[in-house]
């Protein structure tokens, strides 16, 4: 087994923890040498303890706070593992499973896992090609005199790029490792690329970073989330990551200010005093002013999930880059909404008052004319003065001042969704990829997609309008996928791109929706009752406390808050680990952007 050391968050810095390590382990020798007994004893006692239950050393919790080094990097971070090294004599099977649990040390480049492999393999093997987060123990084969496999159940993976890819359902993969005699003892001489850790190693040693891209207009920033080992080279990682772009499946959609072919000059970013000093190459001088704003912006903003870095400088090949001295661009980053639920509440539609139920109509006649159509759903785009409305008899778009006009009158159509670009959504349940973006005006844009067949259940566009997500019933149950949206350079919606799936909740699905820019929430219902899942794109997904009763609508609120409609009417609100009513009724529960 590794053996974890603790080395604690962002700002502790790893020399100056082992500073006062040694001095205080150089203070209990001096100690026992002056046979001061009963202090330094209770002293020696307890640090044995803490080394046994640890099998560590630890950054020490008690002491003066001392002064640590100037830091040319971000800290790092987390949990430090001390694999252990070969054992003198170990068979095949102990050198693989040795080699394998090894993994979790990155230290001067996997210098430990290094030591399980033969010499004239040791620099071949590439740890960072691939990370796979296993379930369970992986079971050892022996298949021939100098050849065995390891076969684990893998339930998400990361690539070279940081990209996290969680597993519909776990999958079975077989690895297979060559073995040699080397000084008399067996090595591996041929490995997989790649590395192989447990759920609580990935969570301790990799940290998820999200890079940011603007949307087509520049009003948003877009989070691209990947994850990245914990440790002193993250900032450059980050910035490497976002120079070389967004993610595949994000193309399209979003856009970076970096001119084409920027790179790191140093392939390196150094941080002092808190100031990320990123130095670029020459291409980055050929971007406009705006553009050189809009790139210290991306910066900014993908390293600040680095504790140690509150600034950045940009220098290229070494010379001062001018950059207006500016706070940044306008542009928004997780757009919220009203914390008042956005409900229809008999011939009220509005924003609720938890407590109360009180409702404070929306402006411009929309209350009277949504209210008029009896709705089955509700969309309304982040002014308050337009909504995309379903009903028995289609889809409708309805803005302030103005008489309702109807969209889309094909049968079964899923509720529409809206976006701040001036288009109601609508596609029919029967075809996943019958979706078409209407104008404001009636004019209808079919947009192309790959989407799988099922039965579609939820169709919904991101705040930011750059993604879509899709909640599908096909064959093998619930299916949840987000994809990028691409338009013509008017904003025109024209495709969605590929498809990526998120672990969706369990049962039947009943509903989808965004809840911030990076999470989504699905809604199921099983016989034991509602099912809620939050995914979170490129990262994780939580299964949530389900709540009593039957659930009927799921919406993402304030805050990165989720809402319920059950089928009595009541809303409730995510609090802590569980469900709170908030002393709302609601007919239908609307979606804010």
């Amino acid at each position: 087994m590794p053996r974890p050391s603790t080395t604690g968050r962002a700002g502790r810095v790893r020399g100056a923890a082992r500073s006062r390590a040694a001095a205080r382990s150089h203070g209990a020798a001096r100690s026992r040498a002056a046979g001061r007994v009963r202090g330094a004893l209770a002293v020696l006692l307890a640090a044995v303890a803490l080394v046994a239950v640890s099998a560590c050393a630890a950054i020490p919790t008690g002491g003066a706070v001392r002064t640590g080094q100037s830091l040319k990097d971000d800290a790092v971070s987390g949990v430090d593992f001390r694999p252990s090294a070969p054992e003198p004599g170990a068979g095949q099977s102990a050198i693989l499973r040795g080699f394998v649990n090894a993994a979790t040390g990155a230290q001067d480049n996997y210098a430990v896992a290094r030591e399980f492999l033969s010499d004239s393999f040791a620099q071949k093997w590439n740890p960072r090609q691939s990370t796979t987060i296993r379930q369970g123990d992986g079971d050892v084969e022996q298949v021939g005199d100098r050849e065995l496999t390891y076969t684990l159940s893998a339930s998400a993976t990361v690539d070279s790029d940081g990209e996290y890819t969680q597993a519909v359902r776990p999958t079975s993969s077989t690895l297979t490792y060559q073995f040699t005699k080397q000084d008399g003892q067996w090595r591996i001489s041929y490995a997989p690329d790649g590395i192989i850790l447990t759920p609580a190693s990935f969570g301790q040693v990799f940290q998820p970073h999200a890079l940011y891209f603007y949307d087509p207009t520049y009003r948003y920033l877009v989070p691209d989330e990947r994850w990245f080992l914990a440790r002193s080279s993250t900032s450059t990682r980050i910035v490497s990551a976002l120079l070389a772009g967004p993610a595949d499946w994000m193309k399209g959609a979003v856009l970076s200010s970096f001119p084409e072919g920027t790179q790191l000059s140093l392939n390196a970013v150094t941080v002092d005093n808190g100031s990320a000093q990123v130095d670029l190459s020459i291409e980055a001088l050929r971007a406009n002013t705006v553009d050189k704003v809009r790139m210290r912006e991306q910066l900014a903003r993908s390293l600040s999930s680095v504790a140690t870095i509150s600034s950045v400088t940009m220098t290229s090949e070494g010379a001062t880059f001018s950059v207006p001295d500016s706070g940044g661009t306008s542009a928004v980053v997780n757009p919220d909404v009203d914390p008042r639920p956005l409900v229809v509440a008999g011939s009220a539609v509005g924003n609720a008052a938890p407590g109360t139920g009180d409702v404070a109509k929306l402006g411009g006649g929309m209350s009277d004319a949504i209210a008029a159509l009896s709705p089955r759903s509700v969309a309304v785009t982040a002014s308050g003065t337009d909504a995309a409305v379903g009903d028995d008899d289609g889809v409708f778009v309805v803005q302030s001042g103005k008489k309702p006009l109807r969209l889309d009158a094909r049968p079964g159509l899923v509720p529409p969704s809206i976006d701040d670009q001036g288009f109601v959504w609508a596609a029919q349940a029967s075809a996943p990829r019958s979706v078409v973006a209407w104008s404001f005006r009636g004019e209808q844009h079919p947009v192309s997609s790959t989407l799988p067949d099922g039965q579609l259940v939820s169709f919904q566009v991101s705040r930011d309008g750059t993604r879509a997500l899709a909640l599908i019933d096909a064959d093998g149950g619930p299916a949840l996928y987000v994809m990028a949206i691409v338009r013509d350079s008017d904003g025109t919606p024209t495709a969605l791109g590929s498809p990526v799936r998120l672990q969706a909740a369990d049962g039947t699905a009943v509903a989808a929706t965004w809840v911030t820019d990076l999470d989504v929430a699905s809604l199921g219902q099983t016989a034991s009752g509602p099912t809620v899942v939050r995914s979170t794109i490129g990262g994780q997904a939580t299964d949530l406390q389900k709540p009593d009763g039957s659930a009927t609508q799921i919406v993402g609120g304030s805050g990165g808050a989720l809402l319920l409609r059950m089928s009595d009417g009541q809303v409730l609100q995510s609090a802590g680990g569980g469900w709170d009513r908030t002393g709302i009724t609601a007919s239908v529960l609307g979606t804010q952007r």
